[in-house]
C-alpha cells in the first residue's frame, strides 16, 4: 500500500540524493530518511537482488516512487565509473552525494585493481566516486558532500609509501588508516571546492549495531554480537548523516568532522595539510585520474 507523504518530508523535495553502501545499516537508514523527506534517492549496492528489494520497500513505507537503484561492487574502479556513467544518464543534477559504504577485512585482500581491499573500498571509491561526480554536483551548487569515517581514525598513522599494498596487514590496523583517510580527503576537498558552493564534511555514526563484520567468517559472529549488546541503533548512527545532508544549519559548512550532529576536533594528524596533498596525490595515480582534470572540473567557472 502507499503512504501519502507527509508536510515534513517535502523538505527535500527536487532534490537529488545518491547513497552508497545503502541495502542494509546506517546507510539504508539514510536513503530511507531522504525518501521521507521527499528527496530523489538513488542508492548503490553490490548486490542486485537485495537493491531492487530495498528500493521497493523504501518505496513502499515512505510513498514516494522516485527511488532507484544502481549496482556495482565499489572496491573495483571500472565498476565505479560504470555507475557514475549510469547515473549521469538519468541525472542532470546531483545534490547530496553520501559516501557510506565500507567494510573491514580481518584477513589482507586485494581489489580487482590489485590493491588493498580495505583501502580501495573505504578510501578510494570515495575519491574516484567523488570526482567522477564533481561537474554534476558543480553546476548543482548547493550542493553536499558527506564521507562516513569513524573514531576509529584516531588510532591510525600512515605510512604514504605502502598504505594501498601494506607490507604486514593487520585488518582492524587497516580500517583505522582508511577511516584517517576518510577525514584527511575530506579536509584536502574542503581546500580545492573552496567557492564553488559544494561543502564536504565527515562523521562518526557511533559504534552502530549492524552486520558489519559478517564478510569475516566466524570471528564475525562474535564481534557482530558484541555490535549487538553494545551498539547504538542504525537509527541514531543514520541520524548524523541525514542531519548533515538536509539540516540548514549546514547550510555553507564545510571541511568539519562531525559527531552526533556537532562538530569536533578529529585527531591531531588528520590535520596534516603535507600528509593530505600526498594522499590526493596517490589516489589520483592509483585511480588513473589526472590532478589537472580533478582541479578544472572543481574550480571552473
Amino acid at each position: 500500500m502507499t503512504v501519502k507523504l507527509s508536510c515534513r518530508s517535502q523538505a527535500m523535495a527536487g532534490k537529488t540524493c545518491l547513497v552508497t553502501g545503502a541495502t542494509a545499516g546506517i546507510g539504508r537508514v539514510t536513503a530511507l530518511e531522504l525518501a521521507h523527506m521527499g528527496a530523489n534517492v538513488v542508492i548503490v549496492g553490490r548486490n542486485p537482488a537485495k537493491c531492487a528489494v530495498t528500493a521497493i520497500d523504501i518505496r513502499e513505507e515512505t510513498g514516494n516512487p522516485e527511488v532507484e537503484f544502481l549496482v556495482a561492487d565499489l572496491s573495483s574502479q571500472d565498476q565505479i565509473r560504470c555507475v557514475v556513467k549510469a547515473f549521469k544518464e538519468r541525472h542532470q543534477r546531483l545534490d547530496v552525494l553520501v559516501n557510506n559504504a565500507g567494510a573491514i577485512y580481518l584477513g589482507r585482500e586485494k581489489s580487482v585493481d590489485g590493491i588493498e581491499k580495505t583501502f580501495a573500498l573505504n578510501h578510494l571509491s570515495y575519491f574516484l566516486l567523488t570526482n567522477l561526480l564533481s561537474d554534476v554536483m558543480k553546476d548543482s551548487a548547493p550542493a553536499r558532500i558527506i564521507n562516513v569515517s569513524s573514531s576509529a581514525h584516531k588510532e591510525a598513522r600512515i605510512n604514504m609509501c605502502d598504505i594501498h599494498a601494506p607490507h604486514r596487514y593487520f585488518g582492524w590496523r587497516a580500517y583505522s588508516r582508511s577511516k584517517l583517510c576518510n577525514v584527511l580527503f575530506t579536509y584536502e576537498l574542503a581546500r580545492r571546492i573552496k567557492g564553488t558552493g559544494i561543502t564536504v564534511n565527515a562523521l562518526h555514526p557511533g559504534l552502530v549495531a549492524t552486520n558489519f563484520l559478517t564478510n569475516n567468517g566466524l570471528l564475525s559472529l562474535f564481534c557482530n554480537f558484541f555490535l549487538g549488546v553494545r551498539g547504538i541503533s542504525v537509527e541514531a548512527g543514520a541520524s548524523t548523516s541525514v542531519y548533515a545532508a538536509t539540516s540548514p544549519d549546514m547550510v555553507g559548512l564545510t571541511g568539519k568532522y562531525m559527531v552526533k550532529k556537532r562538530s569536533v576536533r578529529s585527531s591531531k594528524s588528520s590535520y596534516d595539510e603535507e600528509q593530505a596533498a600526498a594522499l590526493w596525490e596517490l589516489s589520483a595515480l592509483l585511480t588513473g585520474v589526472s590532478l589537472e582534470t580533478i582541479v578544472r572540473e572543481f574550480v571552473a567557472a
